[in-house]
């Protein structure tokens, strides 16, 4: 028996199809990064770009949306701006990744690593993640608390301290 058919047990509820999803934390998530010019940026910023020239240049992004993700990123802590000035110029912010920011490199590096076995080109991946320091390649692996590789079959879904139903009528 698992945790959602013990807790239906009680309540009479399906307790998968009658929950309240508004306090979903990937539904939040994808409200901050769920669009595609955020998560290119982000992308942009773990291959080490800073400026908005830079990527503006890569990315191909039209200028409004990318001052718009630019700004989002950093009103949520995601990336922080410091200045920086060119000889002769005038003093530009540029973009640093925030240990927030870095939280989601797994998410980002997951993305790459299904669209690498599952869209990638014909001739392979366009870039390869490695360990720095070994060269060894790095893939994002599921685990448990306990330090096991898990599979993603063997992940069981619970409900939380924020499980609630929603409200009928």
């Amino acid at each position: 028996m698992t945790a959602w058919t013990e807790l239906a047990k009680d309540t009479g509820a399906d307790l998968r199809l009658d929950r309240d999803t508004s306090n979903c934390s990937i539904a939040r998530t994808l409200e901050i990064v769920g669009e595609k010019w955020t998560i290119l940026i982000l992308r942009e910023v773990w291959y080490g770009s800073s400026r908005f020239g830079d990527f503006e240049r890569v990315l191909g992004c039209p200028r409004n949306l990318l001052a718009a993700r630019l700004r989002m990123l950093v009103a949520e802590g995601i990336l922080a701006t410091e200045s920086y000035q060119e000889p002769g110029s005038r003093s530009r912010p540029k973009y640093v990744i925030t240990p927030k920011g870095m939280d989601l490199v797994p998410a980002v590096m997951g993305l790459l690593q299904w669209g690498d076995r599952h869209a990638a080109d014909p001739e392979g991946p366009a870039v390869l993640a490695r360990h720095r320091e070994c060269g060894a390649p790095v893939g994002v692996q599921i685990r448990c608390g306990e330090g096991h590789a898990v599979q993603a079959e063997d992940v069981e879904s619970v409900p939380g301290p924020a499980f609630r139903l929603k409200l009928v009528g």
